[in-house]
């Protein structure tokens, strides 16, 4: 029986101060340009945080990050992107059994609640259970600990090579001294974690995604549409 051609869109309901007392949340182009891929091959994307809460991530709405159709799309409380966002759902409100993929978005927020989601952790294993896909951007690999595959009684990202926002790249944005004292895994730490093997990207804010079987990660924001293509090919083989 074919998966259903539908995508539950993980994002952190997580805020908190990060840059220079701005909030991070969601990096808005790490939902939006997938959301834009699915939709644009014609997959039902539905957003979902764990507490149906959710905040931008200060720095990925401003002009550098932001502009264009994309802002005019985000701005747009009628598009339907925003609107998605606006009625975000919580886990309570999805049948698993009705998504082919789950894709996890991120911002660093995700760093925060992505590891103790059980709402999103039971989704993902569910679709992973009955054949589907569990992606992710960023810092998205923070949800894989909790992805337990029922098979195996381990992550489904357990072994694999993935992708996601490196420790070169928060230092580099100097974001280090902050993201340690909120005493949480970076995504390094995750792989590790997991007996996983971390690809980064050959600069910190170059695109690059990873394919290993059907967990398909991305690097950054760069990566994000690249990302929900590539994830789309592993889709037409399953």
């Amino acid at each position: 029986m074919p998966l259903p051609r539908r995508v539950v869109l993980a994002c952190t309901s997580a805020i908190a101060p990060l840059h220079e007392g701005h909030n991070t949340g969601i990096w808005i182009n790490e939902a939006q340009h997938p959301f834009n891929v699915f939709r644009k091959a014609g997959f039902e994307v539905d957003l979902v945080s764990e507490t149906g809460k959710w905040g931008e991530d200060w720095l990925s709405i401003q002009p550098d990050y932001l502009n264009g159709k994309d802002k005019e799309n985000y701005e747009d409380k009628n598009s339907e992107f925003r609107s998605k966002l606006d009625n975000m759902l919580t886990p309570d409100k999805i049948d698993s059994s009705k998504y082919g993929i789950f894709f996890a978005s991120a911002g660093h927020a995700a760093l925060l609640d992505y590891p103790t989601a059980k709402g999103l952790h039971k989704i993902a294993i569910d679709i992973w259970t009955q054949g589907g896909m569990v992606c992710t951007v960023c810092h998205g690999p923070a949800i894989f600990p909790g992805v337990i595959d029922p098979a195996t009684g381990k992550s489904v990202a357990y072994g694999k090579t993935f992708t996601g926002f490196g420790t070169e790249g928060e230092e580099l944005m100097g974001l280090s001294d902050t993201m340690k004292a909120w005493n949480v895994p970076w995504v390094e730490d995750v792989a590790k974690q997991l007996n996983a093997t971390y690809a980064p990207a050959p600069g910190p804010w170059d695109a690059f995604h990873v394919v290993d079987g059907r967990v398909v990660s991305g690097t950054n924001p760069a990566s994000a549409q690249e990302t929900a293509e590539a994830i789309l090919e592993v889709f037409k083989t399953l």
